[in-house]
């Protein structure tokens, strides 16, 4: 099995403001495909690129995750070396879960990936993050 990330989407409040972010011409790169560029390389990187996922944390709950295509390696004009983990646009919702706030992105385990939401429900309304989390805190999401 894939192994996966699990990141923060830090300043979006919501999987709309995830999309709108990766539209922008500053969150792509040369190619055109969303990516995130991070400071650590993942040692594991054959095991991600083996259809591992980021699952994106928006307002303290898992929502999304986009697979990760590949790693690049960027330098940055500090001449110091980073990786940028190369996404597919698509973004996939998921079923809520909460998460306490960490910092940069940590291995996730497959057993441990909330599951992906049935197309039929992808168009629902997505819940304010503040009811989304008092139902995962009372184990309802």
């Amino acid at each position: 099995m894939a192994l996966n990330l699990i990141k923060l989407s830090v300043g979006t409040s919501s999987v709309e403001d995830l999309v709108a972010w990766q539209g922008s011409a500053r969150a792509k790169g040369p190619d055109g495909l969303p990516r995130h560029v991070t400071r650590m390389w993942p040692r594991r990187a054959e095991e991600l690129l083996d259809g591992g996922s980021i699952y994106w944390v928006i307002q303290g709950l898992v929502q999304c995750r986009q697979r990760i295509l590949r790693l690049d390696e960027v330098i940055g004009s500090d001449g110091i070396r980073r990786c940028a983990i190369v996404l597919e646009p698509e973004i996939i919702r998921t079923a809520t879960a909460r998460k306490r706030p960490f910092q940069g992105w940590r291995y996730l385990p497959p057993g441990d990936t909330p599951p992906d939401l049935s197309r039929s429900r992808e168009s629902d309304d997505s819940l304010p993050p503040e009811l989304s989390s008092a139902l995962a805190d009372i184990g309802v999401i």
